[in-house]
């Protein structure tokens, strides 16, 4: 045991010998006083090879020997700690690539990479982030510098006024602040008196009224300025006056001319594009691929970011892509029923704009049409159905 032990120590070689005088290689080798053992023969045919086994340093004392009987050598089988140490030398450099990437992974997992802000209604992000920051809650800081998550929370609530609590959960990388503000009793807005008129000249369809004394009808028609709602209630003799609310609804009618182009112009993608790769790290991009100019003449670019994360870890590292496709301006040539529909539609969502989104659109009459150089010329007349209310303050009064 103590031997074996002392040759894994020295190291050892099997070697397989072949061709010259074997036998003389053998008889030579020993009585120059190196040391073989596990000596035999193997045999096929007229191919008879010698096997024997030797120390790593007398197999470079094999030389002289083997040059006086003719034998080729080969060896088979290394053992032993000094091939040992060579094989351990040959994967130092894996292994310290592998110590280098798992001390990057405790280091960039002893970092805050995100910090998200959840349930802030009158406070915004900035304050919320700024105030962490003023606490050592930032993005990169290391973790084992941040207070204590129950004392965290306490610090920002004192330091954010208008908040009831506060909660600080770290998760990985990530920190998520869950804000909790405080419930005011609403507060209206004081009106002062005031009657409710029409905006428009229009046709009443509907009216309701909430506060005050309505003083049309429905089906009747009203010309811009006059009363709908009155703010001044009660008989002469008792008059009271009150904000007038509600609702009242009208047909309004709206003229409009309309121009439309025979020929339109519109925006294809040609099939030609140019990718650009890029290293990201927080705000910055490193370009790694797709230089110099793409050469189109027109070209939007499209732009897709990937970032690293693991599980619920969100690191701020990654890659991103840039797609820059060519593209170009086509002509379409319309019949004049298409350039009409295509002009009736732009001057349906101009009435709407102007007539507020809660109107509709009831009917609508063609007065003119005719085509000419190129374009159809149009004058339309909507018919829309919309509030037609508007305030008017009103001067203290006595005995309306």
């Amino acid at each position: 045991m103590r031997r074996d032990g002392l040759e894994w120590l020295r190291g050892v070689v099997v070697v397989q010998a072949r061709g010259g005088e074997a036998e003389k290689l053998l008889n030579k080798a020993l009585a120059g006083g190196l040391s073989l053992s596990e000596i035999r023969w193997t045999s096929r045919g007229d191919d008879k090879k010698l096997h024997f086994q030797t120390s790593v340093s007398d197999f470079f004392r094999l030389r002289p020997y083997l040059k006086e009987t003719g034998c080729r050598i080969h060896v088979v089988e290394r053992r032993g700690l000094p091939f040992w140490l060579v094989k351990a030398e040959r994967r130092i450099w894996f292994s310290g690539g592998l110590v280098l990437f798992f001390a990057m992974i405790f280091v960039l997992s002893s970092l805050v990479w995100s910090i998200e802000v959840e349930g802030n209604v009158k406070l915004t992000e900035d304050e919320i982030l700024q105030a962490a920051k003023h606490e050592g809650l930032y993005h990169f800081q290391w973790s084992f510098r941040l207070k204590d998550m129950d004392v965290l929370s306490k610090r920002l609530v004192s330091d954010l006024p208008g908040t009831t609590w506060i909660g600080v959960e770290k998760k990985g990388t990530k920190v998520r602040i869950q804000v909790v503000e405080m419930t005011l009793p609403e507060q209206f807005p004081l009106h002062n008196p005031r009657h409710l008129v029409s905006s428009a000249d229009a046709v009443v369809t509907e009216i309701i009224a909430e506060a005050g004394r309505p003083v049309v009808k429905k089906n009747t028609r009203v010309r811009k300025g006059q009363t709908l709602i009155s703010g001044a209630i009660g008989s002469e003799s008792h008059s009271q006056i009150v904000v007038a609310k509600g609702t009242v609804k009208g047909l309004v009618w709206y003229e409009f001319t309309v121009e439309s182009p025979l020929v339109q112009q519109m925006k294809v993608y040609t099939g030609e594009k140019k990718t650009k790769w890029y290293a990201v790290l927080g705000s910055r991009a490193l370009q790694l691929s797709g230089f110099g100019d793409d050469s189109f003449a027109q070209s939007e670019v499209i732009t897709h970011q990937e970032r690293v994360s693991w599980r619920n870890w969100s690191l701020p590292i990654g890659r991103m892509k840039e797609t820059v496709m060519e593209s170009e301006l086509l002509e379409r040539e319309l019949s004049a029923d298409e350039a009409k529909n295509v002009g009736l539609m732009r001057a349906r969502a101009e009435v709407i704009e102007k007539a507020g989104t809660d109107a509709v659109i009831r009917d609508e009459i063609v007065l003119h049409e005719e085509s000419d150089n190129g374009k159809v010329y149009m004058k339309v007349l909507f018919e829309v159905e919309q509030s037609i209310v508007q305030e008017m303050p009103l001067v203290h009064m006595q005995g309306d």
